[in-house]
């Protein structure tokens, strides 16, 4: 859910959005798809090394 934004859209619905401070939350958006879409595009070509595999810390997923 996180990942798909439903977090940041409910929070945005919570209170009145002036117009000016969506004007730069929709520019902060587009910025960032951007360079999202930039830093896939190198690494595709090899400009960049591909992201590091996350790893679980020791005991992670095991119940207490």
């Amino acid at each position: 859910m996180q990942r798909e934004g439903t977090f940041r859209e409910m929070k945005r619905h919570v209170a009145y959005e002036k117009p000016s401070e969506k004007r730069a939350r929709q520019q902060a958006e587009a910025v960032r798809r951007a360079r999202k879409l930039a830093r896939k595009r190198m690494q595709r070509e090899g400009l960049l090394p591909p992201p590091k595999p996350k790893v679980k810390p020791p005991g992670a997923g095991r119940p207490a």
